[in-house]
């Protein structure tokens, strides 16, 4: 949320100059989607698509690798991905396809710092608190509200107490782990090399990354073992092909229940700032009950 909150008394003298400084200090605000499978599945998509951007050396000179979700049906592949297919629909290499493989849910693995905190029970829900800042609009009415009913005067300085708080709630992440199966696929050896070796260099020596989409942020790891296979040792006819597989393990988090979800996925709530009780009134003539 606001990264600046102002704080303006307007019942205070020199309050009109401060509210018209408001205009300059605004807020800036962050917007956070809610976190789902396909977020992760973006998020990885987007590492291996422009954080590695990997080339290689292709009949066509230094190329850009392409990146392809291997989960996509091959009807809507074929029109998004219109320059991974030759004439002949028959897959052009080198490339990088990507597949999510398994979803483990698992408590463990989210640090010691951790609690189940049910939401809250009504329609808004949310559990946790992301931000609070005040309410500058509805605060500055009540106090000028007061201060006039009390002193006739808007702008008579008071310490009543009558501030609006907007906060913030979201619902509790819940935590799993994703296994991806990325596979490198090309028609010369050097091309193998070439790819392959980003994700071994990048990652450092404890295998790990990080990466981002919608304002949410995802660690991973490349496991170490990196299966290499081909079809040389055939003598067949068929197309010379070399294919490396590699297993990334994703520490994500879910918050809400996705398209399924009824309530919002970031709640506003305001506090009370004052109790009202009506007076009680009996008009003349009526007959007691």
């Amino acid at each position: 949320m606001g990264v600046k909150d102002v704080v303006l008394d307007f019942a205070s003298p020199g309050a009109l100059e401060a509210s018209a400084a408001l205009e300059d200090a605004k807020l800036r605000e962050v917007s956070i989607m809610p976190s789902t499978l396909e977020t992760i599945d973006l998020a990885l998509f987007k590492w291996l698509d422009e954080e590695l951007n990997i080339f290689s050396t292709t009949n066509k000179g230094w190329n850009k690798v392409p990146v392809i979700w291997a989960g996509s049906e091959r009807a809507h592949q074929l029109k998004r991905d219109k320059d991974v297919r030759d004439s002949s629909g028959v897959l052009k290499l080198p490339m990088i396809t990507v597949s999510r493989e398994s979803v483990v849910k698992d408590p463990n693995s989210k640090g010691v710092a951790w609690a189940h905190i049910p939401n809250k029970n009504d329609a808004k829900g949310g559990s946790i608190t992301t931000a609070k800042r005040i309410g500058q609009i509805k605060t500055a009415n009540f106090k000028n509200a007061f201060s006039y009913r009390e002193f006739k005067d808007y702008n008579f300085p008071t310490n009543k107490k009558l501030t609006v708080y907007e906060t913030v709630t979201m619902p509790t992440p819940t935590y799993i782990n994703l296994m991806y199966d990325i596979k490198i696929r090309a028609q010369y050896q050097q091309q193998i090399n070439e790819i392959l070796t980003p994700f071994i260099v990048k990652t450092g020596q404890i295998d790990n990354f990080f990466m981002e989409y919608d304002n949410h942020r995802f660690e991973g790891f490349i496991q170490g073992d990196f299966g290499q296979g081909n079809n040389i040792a055939s003598m067949s006819d068929n197309e010379r092909t070399y294919q490396t597989s590699i297993s990334a393990k994703i520490l994500g988090y879910l918050i809400g229940e996705g398209s399924n979800e009824e309530r919002p996925k970031i709640s506003i709530r305001e506090n009370a700032v004052t109790l009202v009780q009506m007076r009680e009134r009996t008009s003349l003539g009526e007959d007691e009950i």
